[in-house]
Formats: C-alpha cells, structure tokens, sequence
C-alpha cells in the first residue's frame, strides 16, 4: 500500500487543491474520466463555445429587422466542433500530463473505491493498487441521468456527455428534459440547423426559475420549437431513421436522434462510501458540514459530489475553502452558499439570484417587485427588444435586494450588479443612486428596475 499526505478523488475542482501548502508533501490525484473534470470537457466551457457559435448564427438570420440584409450559407459541424475540442483536449491531456509528472503528484487514472477508513483500492488497467492517505478529499463530479424507461428499451441515445462530439448533425433532434441543459442544447442545435423536438415531465420548461421567467421562457420556445409538456414517455423504441418516444398522452414524438437530458446525480455511489464511514444523502450526496468535513475524520468533499449547487463557480469557491482548511485545521474557513447565482445560456439567456418571488412571499417578508422590460431603455429600442425582462425583489423593511432574474441577452452578465448589492450588504436606494450608471448601456434596465421598487419612506 503506498501512503500520501493527501490523496483526492477527482481532478476538476479538486485538481486545484494542490496548493503551495503541499509543496514537499505527497499527492496523489484519482481520476476515471476525462482529466479536468464535468466542466473542462462535457460541460460549462464545451457547451458555451457551442453557443457563441449558435448566437452568431441567430445573429445573422434576424439581421434584416435592423436593414442588413444577410443569410447563412451552411453551417460546417465539424469545423465548429473540431474548433472547440482543438482547444480543450490539449488543455485536459496538458493537466494529466502535469500531474502524472508533477514533483510531488501521482496520478492514478482508473476507478477509485474505499476498502476502509482512509485506504482506497484504485483500479487502473484491471490492476488493482491499494492506497492510504492522512487526508482524503471526494471530488468525484457527477454523470448524466438516464431514466429507466430509456435504458430499458434499448434505443440509441446521447447525453451532454456524448452528443457533443457527433459526427454530423441530424436533421432533428428530440430531447427528453424541461432543465437547464434541455433548454441550451435546445438552442444550440436548433441554431445550428436542427429540427428540435422537447419532451418535459412539467407543465412549463426551467420550472426551478422564478415562475414569471419559467412562463415567459416556455412561451418563447413553444414559438421556436416542438414542445411537449405535461406528458412524460411512457415508451421509446427505434424506427426508421431515428427514435420515437410515446408519450402518456399518446404523442408520438420521433426524431433522428435523442438526447436525454434529465440532469445529473453525484458519482458517489460507485465510492462505497459506507464502508469508510461517509454518510450521504438520499440522492446519493455526500453529507459535508459548512467547512466541508464529512462524517468521516480526515475525509472531505466538495463540488457536485456533495453541494446542492451542481455549477463550477461553487465547486471552484467550496475548493478554495477546503483547500484553506486542509493545511490550517485550527483556521477553518466556512462555504459561503448565501448568494449562489446561476446562468442558462439558452435563448434567450436566463440568470437568477436569490429567492424567487414566491420563496420570498413563502418567508412572510413585507416585498415589493418591480418587473422592467429591456425595451423601456434607449439600449432596448436599439435592439428592438419586446420581450427580455429584469425582475427584482427587494425586503420594504430592511430595503436589500433579496432576489433577481433576468430573461434576456446578456443576462448571465447583466445580474453581476445585484450579485455584489446582495454579498455586499448594499441597499435598493445605494445601489440605486450611489453610483453612475453608464448612458445608453443596457445596464441602465437595471437601474430603472430598482428605482421602480416601492419603498414606504
């Protein structure tokens, strides 16, 4: 058995534990997948390269309501896929190779499970090497879901894992998810050219939104593609050309691929967790007290192996923490989960922080909202918006910003403001009117959202 200081589970947010605090100590990284995590290679930064592609596509197809006229000549999948995994696998094998040759790193690229309290067995190339470790930190990410019903019938599919690296692209497309990543891919593909086709268990897509955002947006994508709500699938099979899914409903629903997008779940269970004495929760997360310490002594985690956030900014900011307390056990740094905010690059763009205005109503807090259309700014009758929205919400009582959501292009940008009023304590009337807001930016939506909040002084 070979002893490290530090032995991690993980190489995405967890690569980034190796701090100065380790040099001279021993490292050893456990990876099964892709080096460099969910994000690196199937999730935030290969999804968005993706959808710059499809914004510029959709760009030049809705010039001509601004007198340019102009078209797309085709669109050339393997050059935009080829682009963009050009640049991240390098990044991926540059990260593996790092570790596997770092001074004081060892990588071991196979499976990892635990055999006892701080020893783990890792499987690499059907050899079996048994480690221990003063320290050990679990972030192990997760994978795409699969519902049974799907798995069961035997029908080719795709998940986020996979579908991104097609060798061409069909001629339509049925997704099966009402979530987040259902409603980017949505408007990747459908960009790129494909006849996309939704299948979601909710009565309206993003139902986790604010509900004025979730029945805007689900409003705007019935209008772009083959939306089917309320009515989950009941069957797949394959046919000619393709999958069909039948629906509770009867819907028929066929396309020439599926992609399954019904979320993601921890990849704990494969850790055999209870064997080192790691308490988890029913979905299969890893219970972490706010300095990240697990039930086990020695044993932490973080990321999407344990928060209840499955976005990288949270994996990146509980890595920092728990890289902090590792080397400084009598200083220990807390996770700071107050204000988490989050982003859907979907068209047209969502971004949220803060309580919805029905968990704001639910904490029997005295509220006032205001709703503000992007086209009531100079920036917005530019652009010939009349849909994109701001809302915020706000305590009368204390006058803070307890929530915001934004619809609309730019929004994962445009919410960084009221990110910083709420970290930072800042009032509605401060933020308001202690700063210059820059004439005609679209930022001044914002401005105008919050002077419209209804104070009683």
């Amino acid at each position: 058995m070979t002893h490290f200081d530090l032995a991690i589970i993980g190489s995405g947010s967890g690569n980034s534990l190796v701090t100065p605090d380790f040099d001279g100590k021993s490292v050893a990284i456990i990876e099964k997948g892709l080096f460099g995590g969910t994000c690196l290679n199937v999730g935030c930064i290969p999804t968005k390269m993706y959808v710059y592609a499809a914004e510029v596509a959709d760009t030049v197809r809705d010039a001509s309501r601004y007198g340019v006229d102009a078209h797309v000549d085709g669109i050339r999948w393997p050059a935009i896929r080829d682009r963009i995994f050009g640049r991240i696998d390098p990044i991926s094998q540059g990260g593996r190779d790092y570790r596997v040759n770092g001074a004081n790193t060892t990588a071991y690229l196979g499976e990892g499970r635990f055999t006892g309290p701080k020893t783990l067995t890792v499987t690499v190339d059907g050899r079996e090497e048994e480690v221990s470790a003063d320290q050990i930190v679990l972030a192990s990410g997760s994978h795409a879901v699969v519902p049974d019903e799907i798995t069961a019938s035997g029908v080719p599919f795709h998940t986020s894992d996979t579908v991104m690296r097609m060798e061409q692209l069909p001629s339509s497309m049925v997704i099966l998810g009402g979530g987040f990543i259902a409603a980017e891919f949505a408007h990747v593909f459908s960009a790129l050219g494909v006849a996309v086709k939704i299948v979601a268990r909710g009565k309206q897509l993003l139902t986790k939104e604010d509900a004025d955002i979730s029945a805007a947006f689900t409003e705007q994508a019935e209008q772009k593609w083959d939306v089917h709500l309320g009515s989950p699938p009941e069957r797949a099979e394959a046919v000619d050309g393709g999958v069909e899914l039948t629906l509770g409903n009867g819907t028929r629903v066929r396309g020439e691929v599926l992609l399954v997008a019904t979320g993601r779940a921890p990849n704990s269970p494969s850790l055999d967790l209870d064997v080192a004495g790691v308490d988890t929760y029913p979905d299969g997360r890893i219970v972490v007290d706010p300095h990240g310490r697990t039930s086990a002594e020695g044993i932490w985690s973080l990321g999407d192996a344990s928060s209840p956030y499955q976005l990288k900014h949270v994996a990146n900011h509980e890595a920092r923490i728990v890289a902090h307390n590792l080397a400084h056990p009598h200083d220990l740094y807390s996770f700071d989960h107050r204000f988490v905010p989050q982003a859907v690059f979907t068209h047209p763009q969502i971004s949220s922080v803060g309580l919805t205005e029905e968990q704001a109503r639910a904490t029997g807090r005295d509220i006032t909202v205001k709703v503000q259309k992007y086209g009531d700014v100079a920036f917005g009758w530019a652009m010939e918006d009349t849909t994109s929205m701001v809302k915020l919400i706000a305590d009368k009582k204390t006058k803070l910003l307890i929530g915001a959501h934004f619809l609309g292009p730019d929004a994962s940008s445009l919410i960084q403001t009221s990110i910083q009023a709420m970290s930072f304590g800042l009032t509605v009337p401060q933020m308001a009117r202690g700063q210059y807001w820059i004439h005609p930016a679209l930022a001044e939506v914002v401005e105008n959202a919050l002077l419209g909040l209804e104070f009683d002084d």
